[in-house]
């Protein structure tokens, strides 16, 4: 099951690369410690699935990481419908808040190293 495409809505490809070109603080340090498989996976930044777009994605093992803002305070709801229907396409999804990714990057890394292992 693992590489099966999920599908995604096509308007959202524009969008994602407009993200991508403007992309936040948190997510330019987390990218660091991502791409060229840093992790021993490849994750792809602003990824269109179904009818969101999620901050990185690794199709490989089906694993996105998501950085919060403060907007999530405020977004429970949207965040638990989001969640579960990206679970239910085997996806799994860590969060860390940006606090976390500009204080404690060692331990973000930590746990998305655990997850990784856990889902190869």
């Amino acid at each position: 099951m693992k590489n099966k495409l999920i599908p995604y809505n096509p308007i959202l490809k524009r969008y994602a690369r407009e993200l991508r070109k403007n992309s936040t603080i948190p997510e330019i340090i987390l990218w660091k410690h991502l791409k060229k498989k840093a992790l021993g996976v490849e994750f792809h930044r602003q990824v269109p699935l179904l009818d969101y777009i999620v901050d990185f994605y690794c199709h490989e093992i089906r694993l996105v990481i998501e950085i919060d803002g403060s907007i999530h305070d405020q977004t429970f709801e949207y965040d638990s419908k989001r969640t579960k229907r990206l679970s239910n396409y085997g996806i799994q999804i860590i969060r860390f808040s940006n606090q976390e990714i500009k204080q404690e990057m060692f331990s973000v890394l930590l746990s998305i190293e655990q997850v990784i292992q856990k889902l190869r």
